[in-house]
């Protein structure tokens, strides 16, 4: 891990944050120590939610570092396991990431935070993918997920121009969950993250693969694949924790979750 990447631990909740001022871009070396804290966090029982921010207020992440890439860092380099910034491609990962963007996110940072499962942004904040005017298009996700994100039309209007999108109209389209003034941000990040650490783990490894498994899927077919297809979803329904729940709540107390 280096220094770009700090990581701090808050009971069943991992922050990770971005810490390249001024801008916060990720060259391939900072994505290697991004890919390394997702996947300890993936492979780590006591943690149940992520958080991923930007230091600083301005800049949540700028993307692919374009200094390194003036440098002869090429647009194709091995950014390490997870893809561009550790998780645009972390397939395997069951549990939740909420991105907590602080300020311009831009490119392979507008990429990160579609990557996670949800996204709380500062009032400041802004999105937007410039690839097409550089002469390279947003291929860590942006290409991908947007347009599944929003309107066909409202998507590839900010893939070609590279418009920037404020807050008000990412909440408009659904494309962020929540918004909150700067200061406040971090705060309510950890208090939602430590809310959904509240529920039962296997019960969120199965939402988070259930939904990624069957996106796009007919509803009958989506069905069968969840009922057939997904041994998380299985290994849920015969856990523990599925005991678990409904006796702490016919005694009146916290369930004591064990992941099994």
């Amino acid at each position: 891990m280096t220094d770009s990447v700090i990581c701090e631990r808050h009971g069943a909740v991992l922050l990770i944050t971005l810490n390249r001022p001024k801008a916060n871009a990720i060259d391939a070396l900072t994505s290697h120590a991004m890919g390394e804290a997702f996947v300890n966090f993936a492979n780590d029982p006591s943690l149940s939610v992520a958080v991923v921010t930007g230091s600083g207020e301005r800049f949540f992440s700028a993307g692919w570092d374009l200094k390194a890439a003036a440098e002869g860092e090429a647009v194709d380099a091995d950014f390490g396991c997870g893809g561009f910034a550790g998780l645009t491609e972390l397939w395997n990962l069951d549990k939740p990431v909420i991105a907590a963007v602080n300020g311009y996110a831009a490119g392979g940072g507008f990429e990160l935070a579609l990557a996670a499962d949800l996204i709380i942004a500062a009032n400041h904040a802004q999105f937007f993918l410039p690839e097409a005017t550089l002469g390279i298009i947003p291929d860590s996700g942006g290409v991908l997920r947007l347009p599944q994100r929003l309107p066909q039309a409202v998507a590839m209007d900010m893939l070609m121009s590279g418009r920037r999108m404020a807050v008000e109209e990412a909440m408009h389209f659904g494309l962020i969950n929540r918004h909150c003034e700067g200061e406040q941000l971090l705060e309510q990040a950890l208090a939602w993250a430590q809310e959904i650490a509240l529920s039962a783990p296997l019960s969120l490894a199965s939402i988070k693969t259930i939904t990624r498994a069957t996106h796009g899927m007919p509803l009958e077919q989506a069905y069968k694949h969840m009922r057939e297809a997904v041994p998380v979803y299985q290994a849920m329904l015969h856990s523990e924790d599925a005991s678990e729940g409904p006796q702490a709540f016919a005694e009146k107390r916290t369930p004591q979750w064990q992941g099994r």
